[in-house]
């Protein structure tokens, strides 16, 4: 008897630790990984899909908290005055959130943003990436990079906002990604 309280609690207490670190359904995601796909729709109104990439160009996906609130606003703002740099390398980056589309639109255009916030109302996607859980009703703020064959090629658990658009900037170069054609 004794043997299976143990059993239980040590598989309780790895189940809690999943749950805190962010691993479970999909927060187990590392390089190498194929991406979950997604369809979901932007801030200026189209939808966007994973799928439409693959074999043609590297994503950025950087998910973030919440619309409107101060480190968002910072990384955001920061993706926009860094954009000329990201653009170089030939990527599609967008940032996530767990807002309406209504929401996230309201917030791009708040913002003056080039690039469309993609929303995820359902956290369907953002589970899938590991992004929340039962215990994370928001998005944690990770970035994706995910390869032109639709493989993870990094995941960046540590997002300073203020210098997010170099840091991807730097990762992109790090990663191998080419630059943009000039004919895009």
């Amino acid at each position: 008897m004794d043997r299976v309280i143990i059993g239980l609690t040590t598989l309780s207490a790895a189940g809690v630790l999943g749950i805190f670190s962010g691993r479970g359904a999909g927060g187990d995601l590392k390089p190498g990984d194929k991406a979950p796909d997604f369809a979901l729709v932007g801030s200026d109104g189209k939808t966007y899909k994973l799928s439409d990439f693959v074999g043609k160009r590297a994503v950025v996906l950087a998910w973030f908290p919440k619309a409107f609130t101060p480190g968002c606003t910072t990384e955001c703002k920061s993706l926009r005055t860094g954009g000329g740099a990201l653009r170089a390398f030939d990527a599609a980056y967008f940032t996530a959130s767990r807002d309406t589309p209504a929401r996230n639109a309201e917030f791009a255009k708040s913002l003056g943003l080039d690039y469309p916030i993609l929303s995820d109302p359902e956290g369907k996607v953002a589970k899938a990436y590991g992004v929340t859980d039962a215990v994370h009703r928001w998005a944690r703020r990770w970035t994706f990079y995910i390869g032109a064959d639709g493989k993870i090629l990094a995941i960046d658990k540590k997002v300073n906002p203020e210098t997010h658009a170099a840091d991807v900037a730097r990762r992109l170069a790090e990663l191998g990604v080419p630059l943009a054609s000039r004919e895009r």
